[in-house]
């Protein structure tokens, strides 16, 4: 099996920076919303997004290459898709090392003599530009036939022209010159960097691939290749997509035009070289174009050929792998696309809808003219025809920008702008142009563009890449199920990757925590501290320490060792765990943390058997078990003194705008029956939990609930600014014994204050009031905040409104995610040391500074719960199970955990939430089962590879019993003086969590564009470390990915374009610092899903399995207009419906036949009596349990206003923000791995 995945991608010199001239966090880019300006494309036979309609001709992507830069224009202002041709082929003698792969026998290149098939994420039968000199490669005459996933697209497609203009100048168009990136296996072949070997004999259009002669150009193993027709999207009001109906906002960006999956596909003859085409003034004239499709010694100049016959096409589900001879699909192994796809379209690119040469240009940049496209006959590809979404034609100097053209996407490049250079089409620019079938552009404004140069000058172009062909997340994802998913994962072997955290498996703890715990970066620790620095790795641990289990698996033992409390070493406090060695017949043990020996104590003397190991090795979990726990002597405790059950107390804010949107009586009427359910150990036994009440606006009211009482009483603190608890009697309660009382002031709450006209509240007080009622009743607790605006009110920890877009992107805009004063903080360290832990639920109409008022719940281990504009009608259900879901969740109090190292290495950073008073304890006034803690090790030492590296992390905390536990999780990994072996041995998904988490905590101090750019640079030098030292010696121009990090790339471009590090303009400062403080404790499902979000399609929903169906990579061209898919992201759940959608699918789903009756404000489904409409209804259920916050469903209709903020999510597209796509990210990374090379 291939350890490594490689790419070609020629280059030409890079002449700036990626990111281009700092232009303020991106935040004015072109936004893909496409919405400000008439789109050309928009003709008969297309929809106003620019699709092209189902059987449409497509001549050929248009895209203007001006010579001159437009003025105002930056060539960074956006991340235009970049075109890399890529082409696979397999030849297994590149790579050295078996990194380790994670993916099935499917996921590796076969042995050398099999054909190598490709998986249903594989590459497109396309090439552009020239094959490679040497004898023509041969096209089959068909294609396989497939049987598809849904598809609605039917009838040939003709084959269309591609027009080359001419040479760059700018940088963009030496990103084009990235050429055909090679995703595998193979060495650079004879022909030169990024260009395969001539091949005679052209491999079957049905994707196996030989591996003696690698192929020029190799077929889609993959899903459809045809745009599907879209209409216009309506352009949404702003919405804040992560609270309930907010107002307006900016549509997101559809950077990739949906894709049906089915229809035919034409593999053509030999592609044409460079065919040229200049701009000329008048719009409605074609240019003037060469285009010579004369096989392998292509000339450059010459008639265009004639079309080519184009064949049926198989067409390739997106979501399951295809079967094809010749072995497995190789998308996980290692491949190689040496390509000569020099500027044609994958059959999914990933750039922006095709119809458009750039976004519409934003902000007063002018508009850019249109260049008149080709119509001469079609040229015969080697491909689907397809839309070209991924040429941006760069501004060059000189030169005023034009409109947008028709066949082109992405955003015109602006100088000064922070962005990728966009991927030409072509190693020259292409002028693009009309398109048949499409609109014509702009008319009415003139050419501008470089004299026509001569035919024969065009160089040869430049290749593209294929999105299929690059590292697929959705096959890496399938591949570790079918490997890893059917056997229980035993953790006994050191150093052993688990499987990944979107693999259902059943873990067997032998010794080792369970991956449920705890999570490391990399399993082979280096040795010493040179080779972690060289290969800048990082080293962590991301541990959940109250992390719920799945019901087959056995939760922790309890251990008590009576008075005499735990087994420890005398040195480094370590407890007793599988790593301490017995010696001296068992009378002592030898530390494995740091080799100290001590006694054991005589009541846990045991001998030893003939192998060295006790007697009573299986009998005890603290020697063979990875995680358990032990009961706590009164020397753990506070004031040496057993501590109190804990308390909860509701404080519910009644100001008028929490009245008027229904919030008071909801949380009255849910607590009556919720208090039934708080946490206990025992399900038999009623909770120990006591309950308080508090209600407050400007002044705060507590509510006497004691038994005895016939009614409440109320009791009025109105001078805030010296708070006090009025009453230390019946204050906190048992529910059972006062439950009449408290059910008599829960009703009559929200009548007290139906009338209130009270719009000011107080915020600081609020939370001293709690606090200072858990210190009178001397225990631990947590407080449930209910708060709906900005505490302006005269009182400590009032706020001003500070809210300033004008700052985002600028070196202050760090201060944004700072609290505004310091009296939080300090009330953050009192509650703390009380172990009071605060949980907040808001319900902002407008800004409330949630960077400020987060500062108490994620410095005490609490959590933020935000419903944007929040209506009872929509919200209340997404309110309510997350307020279940809080009150009834294991949680320990006053925790304080510490994380122990062997010698070698030591724990440096700590990331989530809770507070740290010196530099080794994290102490949370409170820790739940979602939580986790980010641990970072650094080397103080050397390693051993015998030995290995150890960690054990201890948690003592009161349980909700009031019991005080330790709860211990141990983990060893193994360690390495190679680098070959750290890169065989890491999980992508942990360093990605890590990566966030640290980024999320730089923008406090840094402003985004730097911590977005040192991200990419660190990313850069881990890749470049492993192709300097690892890989085989290859082509520079081969893109070698490490086999367990190649989507690395593509993970790392979702957390840099998300809305913390790169928001779009309709994204609220609250809920960046929302989203920054709730990614800080997440865990890695969590935030893999939070960053790749999963989309499920459902059309081909089997009703009587009870698997969820295979996931679509997130792109735009993965949607087919008549499906329905799922997405879900931890955080929001869409249903998106295809305007082409069955109607007997609708009528299973929603009741109607009509997509236009399709209600799309409802957040639920229809309880339908039939198999299709269960079996939904059981997969959205089953999705929501799996995420530890409730998501409320959003219908989003295809081209409704409401798809701008669904493609939000689509993240392997460009952003409306100014993110790359997948594919241009993927250049940009090889050319910054190449520069570090060089």
């Amino acid at each position: 099996m291939r350890d490594e995945t490689k790419m070609n991608v020629n280059q030409q010199p890079h002449l700036a920076s990626p990111y281009g001239q700092p232009q303020p966090g991106y935040q004015r880019y072109p936004q893909p919303g496409y919405q400000r300006y008439p789109q050309p494309g928009y003709g008969s036979g297309h929809m106003p997004m620019g699709y092209p309609d189902q059987n449409t001709p497509y001549n050929g992507p248009g895209s203007a290459y001006q010579q001159g830069p437009p003025q105002g224009y930056s060539p960074y202002e956006s991340f235009p898709s970049k075109n890399l041709a890529t082409n696979l082929v397999s030849d297994l003698s590149s790579s050295p090392l078996d990194l380790g792969m994670r993916g099935p026998p499917t996921s590796g290149a076969p042995p050398v003599s099999d054909a190598q098939s490709y998986s249903p994420f594989g590459i497109g039968d396309i090439q552009n530009g020239p094959p490679p000199m040497g004898a023509p490669p041969q096209r089959p005459p068909v294609s396989q036939t497939y049987n598809l996933g849904a598809v609605n697209l039917s009838g040939p497609q003709p084959p269309y022209v591609q027009q080359f203009g001419a040479p760059p100048v700018s940088m963009q168009q030496m990103t084009n010159q990235m050429a055909g990136m090679q995703v595998g296996s193979t060495a650079p072949s004879p022909a030169g960097p990024g260009y395969a070997p001539p091949s005679v004999s052209q491999a079957p259009i049905s994707t196996a691939y030989t591996h003696a002669a690698p192929l020029t150009f190799s077929p889609s193993s993959a899903a459809p290749t045809h745009p599907l027709p879209t209409e216009g999207v309506a352009q949404p009001p702003p919405q804040s997509y992560y609270g309930a109906l907010p107002p307006a906002q900016q549509p997101f960006p559809n950077a990739a035009p949906a894709f049906s999956t089915s229809g035919p596909n034409q593999p053509q003859a030999p592609p044409p070289v460079a065919q040229q085409s200049f701009p000329q003034t008048p719009v409605s004239q074609p240019p003037f174009s060469t285009a010579p499709s004369l096989g392998p010694a292509q000339s450059y100049g010459g008639p265009p050929p004639p079309a080519q016959p184009s064949f049926p096409r198989q067409q390739h589900p997106t979501s399951q792998p295809s079967v094809f001879p010749g072995g497995p699909p190789p998308t996980s192994a290692p491949s190689q696309l040496p390509g000569l796809m020099s500027s044609q379209h994958s059959p999914y690119h990933s750039g922006p809808p095709p119809t458009t040469t750039g976004f519409p240009p934003q902000g007063g940049a002018p508009p850019r003219p249109p260049v008149a496209g080709m119509q001469g006959p079609p040229m015969a590809l080697q491909g689907p025809p397809m839309a070209q979404p991924n040429h941006v034609p760069p501004s060059q100097p000189g030169m005023p920008p034009g409109p947008p053209n028709a066949g082109m996407s992405g955003p015109p490049q602006q100088p000064g702008m922070q962005g990728y250079p966009p991927q030409q089409n072509g190693a020259f620019g292409q002028v693009g142009g009309h398109q048949p079938g499409y609109a014509a552009p702009y008319s009415g404004q003139q050419n501008y563009g470089p004299p026509p140069a001569a035919p024969a000058s065009a160089p040869p172009a430049s290749k593209r890449l294929d999105p299929d062909s690059i590292p697929s997340p959705i096959q890496v994802i399938e591949d570790d199920k079918a490997n890893k998913g059917s056997e229980p994962f035993t953790t006994g072997v050191r150093g052993q990757a688990p499987p990944l955290v979107t693999t259902n498996f059943q873990v067997r703890d032998q010794g080792n925590a369970s991956p449920r715990y705890i999570r490391c970066t990399a399993y082979n620790m280096p040795c010493n501290s040179d080779v972690a620095k060289q290969s800048q790795v990082p080293l962590a641990a991301v541990i959940k320490p109250l992390a719920t289990l799945p019901p087959d698996e056995t939760p922790p033992y309890l251990v008590d060792h009576g008075e005499s409390g735990p087994i420890r070493c005398n040195r480094c406090k370590a407890y007793m765990c599988p790593f301490m060695q017995f010696i001296e017949g068992g009378r002592r043990f030898l530390c494995g943390f740091c080799s100290c020996v001590t006694e054991v104590p005589p009541h846990f003397f045991q001998h030893l058997d003939h192998t060295g190991k006790r007697v009573d090795f299986y009998d005890r979990p603290e020697l063979s078990m990875g995680s358990y726990e032990f009961t706590a002597t009164v020397d753990y405790c506070k004031n040496n003194k057993f501590p109190q059950p804990p308390a909860y107390i509701f404080l519910i804010d009644v100001s008028y705008n929490a009245v008027k949107s229904g919030l008071v009586g909801i949380v009255c009427q849910e607590l009556k029956t919720l208090l039934d359910y708080l946490p206990r150990e025992n399900p038999d036994v009623e909770s120990n939990i006591r309950v308080g009440f508090v209600t407050y606006s400007k002044v705060l009211h507590f509510y006497n609930v004691k038994a005895s009482l016939a009614q409440p009483q109320m009791m009025v603190v109105s001078d805030v600014a010296d708070m006090f608890v009025p009453l230390l009697d019946g204050l906190l309660v048992n529910v059972s014994e006062s439950r009449v009382v408290i059910e008599s002031l829960l009703d009559q709450i929200p009548e007290m204050f139906a009338d209130t006209r009270e719009t000011e509240t107080v915020f600081g007080p609020v939370i001293q009031a709690g606090l200072e009622a858990l210190k009178a009743a001397d225990c631990a607790g947590k407080l449930f905040v209910f708060h709906s605006s900005l505490p302006i009110a005269e009182a400590p920890g009032k706020l001003k409104n500070r809210e300033d877009k004008k700052l985002v992107g600028t070196d202050k805009e760090k201060s944004l995610f700072q609290p505004q004063v310091s009296f939080y903080n300090t009330l953050a360290k009192e509650c703390v040391t009380q172990g009071c832990c605060v949980d907040l639920f808001l319900f902002p109409n407008q800004y409330v500074d949630v960077a400020t008022l987060g500062v108490v719940p994620t410095s005490t281990g609490g959590s933020i719960y935000k419903y944007t504009y929040f209506q009872a009608s929509t919200d209340q259900e997404r309110f309510l199970n997350d307020l279940r879901r809080d009150v009834q969740k294991q949680m320990g109090f006053d925790a304080v955990m510490r994380v122990r190292t062997s010698t070698g290495i030591r724990a440096t950073d700590f990331f989530g939430s809770f507070y740290m008073s010196n530099t080794t304890d994290v102490e949370l006034a409170g820790l739940d089962c979602d939580k986790t803690v980010t641990v970072e090790f650094r080397h103080d030492d050397k390693l051993s590879e015998e030995t290995g590296a150890l960690m054990q992390c201890a948690v003592l905390y009161t349980s909700c019993s009031g019991q005080r536990r330790l709860r211990i999780h141990n983990m060893a990994v193994n360690c390495c003086s190679q680098l070959a072996d750290l890169y065989r041995n890491c999980e992508t998904d942990t360093i990605i969590s890590f990566f966030a988490k640290y980024a999320y905590r730089s923008v406090l101090s840094s402003p985004t564009k730097n911590v977005r750019d040192s991200l990419v640079n660190q990313c850069a030098q881990i890749l470049a470390c492993y192709r300097k030292n690892c890989a085989n010696p290859s082509s520079a121009g081969q893109l070698i990915l490490p086999e367990c990090m190649k989507l690395l790339p593509v993970y790392l471009n979702c957390v840099l374009k998300s809305d913390v590090l790169h928001p779009g303009a309709d994204v609220s400062l609250d809920d960046r610092a929302y989203l920054r403080q709730l990614v800080s404790a997440m865990d890695v499902a969590d935030s893999h899903v939070f960053f790749y979000p999963r989309l499920l399609p459902l059309q081909k929903l089997d009703v009587e399995s009870t698997s969820l169906p295979v996931a679509v990579r997130g792109s735009e061209e993965r949607l087919s207009r008549g499906g329905v898919y799922l997405l879900e992201n931890g955080l929001n759940l869409f249903l998106w419906v295809g305007v082409n959608a069955q109607q007997e699918l609708l009528q299973n789903i929603f009741g109607t036949t009509s997509f236009s009756q399709i209600d799309p404000s409802v957040t639920s489904l229809p309880a339908l009596d039939n198999p299709f409409s269960k079996r939904l209804r059981e997969i959205i259920e089953s999705v929501r349990a799996q995420r530890s916050r409730f998501m409320k469903l959003m219908v989003v209709k295809q081209e409704d206003k409401l798809e701008m903020i669904f493609k939000h999510f689509l993240v392997e597209d460009k952003s409306n923000s100014g993110g790359a796509s997948y594919v241009d990210f993927l250049c940009h990374m090889h050319k910054e791995i190449r520069q570090l090379l060089s």
